[in-house]
């Protein structure tokens, strides 16, 4: 399956085309509009690509496409449903949590002329980067850009604030993707940040001053954390919170704000020791509760492998045209959020649904374990008998994707719309 084919057939159980359009389309010349505006966006293809692969559309209706496509109300809309259609499949519940979820960069290839660029230093060639909220059911519900070689728990934190459609109660990151102020600022924000620590060095454990050390583990406590600081200043912490919630700021300024260079100020000083003590109680589940630190690994993985997906399907470079101002950098920050404000979302969003659409099937015929109705949810062990792994799943399609993906440039929509 190539995948514009991919395309119509998530549109024709979602109907995302009506959400971008505002209204249900008139003509199939609509259609195609939209589906136009996507793949070019999604694939990386030009305006004269595009207008080779529909053949009803010319060139200069292929960037009037791509124009519209980049609006981040309609694709904000069309990837909710999108991802809402996806996770209503009862065999959704034995893949995951509700309420658990990944963040991750990536960096996309672009050229110098872009103000965010940076040279990235695994590629030796200028790129953005691309951060990428994913929920352990899958589907990417956050996405934006960032410079390369910055900390990104700003960007995490963000996406988790931003999302109002879906709930976080604990957000795994990788190391470049946590400090102790950004534990502290998740905690009164409602969730908590769950880093995977790579130097040992990160891995001690802090208690408050004059508190003894337990013998087994004296080796790795530090008797540091100053309570009497965070109780001072917990009416500034909570001010600040509740200014990243309400929207006064951005939780990336605030990071940049509190950073290394704020060690004067009190309040950097308290959330720092407030941070160190959510670290310690992290570590101790971490290290202590198995089932846990599967969990974080599992959906850490997870976000790998939407970047995996990115990578077969974006091919290309990121245009300087597209990235000339901040709104543009937005419509290119999604490579594959559907919603995110680049059109790459829907083709990742696409092909998970596509796969978990299959898998929904082959349980219900293979075990007439339960109805689609929902009425019985299959057990996991059901789940895991009867359905391929939704990591085998997405595999396989993606890799069809990817097999197809310079024949895809010359291909020509030849169904009826």
């Amino acid at each position: 399956m190539q995948l514009p084919e991919v395309v119509l057939a998530v549109d024709a159980k979602v109907r995302f085309s009506w959400l971008m359009l505002g209204r249900e389309s008139r003509n199939s010349y609509e259609l195609l509009m939209v589906y136009a505006g996507i793949v070019a966006h999604g694939t990386s293809l030009t305006a004269a690509e595009g207008a080779r692969m529909f053949p009803q559309l010319s060139a200069s209706s292929i960037r009037q496409a791509m124009r519209w496509a980049a609006d981040e109300r309609r694709l904000t809309q069309a990837s909710h449903a999108v991802v809402e259609f996806m996770h209503r499949h009862p065999i959704a519940e034995s893949w995951g949590r509700a309420d658990l979820a990944s963040s991750d960069m990536m960096s996309m290839e672009t050229t110098q002329r872009v103000w965010q660029a940076r040279l990235d230093p695994r590629r030796n060639t200028p790129s953005e980067g691309i951060y990428s909220h994913v929920r352990d059911r899958w589907g990417v519900f956050y996405a934006q850009p960032f410079v390369l070689n910055e900390r990104q728990a700003g960007v995490a934190i963000e996406g988790v604030v931003l999302s109002e459609h879906f709930v976080t109660h604990q957000l795994a990151v990788d190391t470049h993707g946590y400090t102790d102020f950004a534990m502290a600022l998740s905690r009164l924000l409602g969730f908590d940040l769950c880093p995977r620590l790579k130097e040992l060095k990160q891995r001690h454990l802090f208690v408050p001053r004059g508190m003894s050390d337990p013998v087994e583990i004296g080796a790795v406590c530090r008797s540091e954390v100053n309570l009497q600081l965070i109780v001072d200043q917990c009416d500034r912490l909570g001010n600040l919170a509740a200014a990243v919630r309400s929207g006064h700021t951005s939780a990336v300024a605030t990071l940049a704000r509190f950073g290394s260079a704020a060690t004067w100020d009190p309040v950097y000083d308290a959330r720092e020791q407030l941070g160190k003590l959510l670290r310690t109680s992290f570590l101790s589940d971490y290290f202590t509760n198995t089932s846990f630190r599967h969990e974080l690994r599992r959906v850490l993985n997870r976000g790998e492998a939407v970047n995996a997906v990115k990578r077969s399907i974006y091919t290309g470079r990121i245009p300087a045209a597209q990235a000339k101002r901040a709104e543009e950098m937005q419509a290119v920050a999604d490579p594959f959020e559907f919603a995110g404000q680049h059109c790459d979302g829907m083709e990742y969003d696409a092909v998970a649904i596509r796969a978990r659409a299959l898998g929904q099937s082959r349980s219900v015929h293979r075990t007439g374990a339960y109805r689609q109705d929902g009425a019985n949810p299959p057990r996991r062990d059901q789940s895991a008998r009867h359905l391929p792994v939704p990591d085998e799943a997405i595999r396989r399609t993606t890799s069809t994707v990817a097999t197809n993906r310079e024949t895809c440039r010359g291909c020509v929509i030849s169904k009826t719309v």
